[in-house]
């Protein structure tokens, strides 16, 4: 076995044991509406009446903003479309029913978390503009990121991976919006 097969076989291991605590899990009700709340939140809506309050009161910035965002997000579907299909990861579900999430996956594949993308990229690029926002778009996408575990949507490593890439893409989409 080498190395790097080695790792990933470790690494499925522990993603594995920790989504079967966590579908296990009866969660009170107050986790389960803030997790259900947060994933529909997710789904898009959240950030598209998001943009729209800064076009209409967010200031100067608003369309270098709104455009970060936005080219972060497109982005962001774009690449984990094509991750998806690449890794072929299947989602915990398809390992072990969970106990009390009932909501049915987008699409088969796990890796990358694109929920988790998107929240990433729109949050972290907003805050670049608006950082007085930080707290409530950072609770945002933490939360989407969370619920996407606890609803027995991904594995730990897909939401890591899915943060991490919408970060890049945020300060990415900053970069070149500034540029303009």
């Amino acid at each position: 076995m080498t190395l790097p097969h080695a790792m990933l076989s470790f690494i499925a291991h522990r993603d594995q044991r920790v989504m079967r605590r966590l579908n296990r899990w009866p969660a009170p009700r107050w986790i389960r509406v803030w997790m259900i709340c947060a994933t529909r939140g997710g789904d898009g809506w959240l950030w598209y009446v998001m943009g729209l309050v800064i076009l209409l009161f967010g200031g100067d910035a608003r369309f270098r903003a709104v455009g970060s965002a936005g080219l972060a997000a497109g982005l962001g579907i774009g690449l984990f479309l094509k991750l998806k299909k690449a890794t072929g990861r299947r989602r915990p579900g398809a390992f072990e029913p969970h106990c009390w999430a009932t909501l049915l996956p987008p699409d088969q594949f796990s890796f990358p978390s694109g929920h988790t993308i998107t929240a990433f990229a729109v949050a972290l690029s907003l805050i670049q503009f608006y950082p007085e926002l930080a707290a409530g778009l950072l609770f945002c996408a933490l939360s989407i990121a969370l619920s996407r575990i606890l609803l027995g949507m991904h594995f730990v490593t897909d939401v890591l991976a899915g943060a991490a890439i919408g970060a890049g893409l945020a300060y990415a989409s900053v970069y070149l919006i500034a540029r303009i």
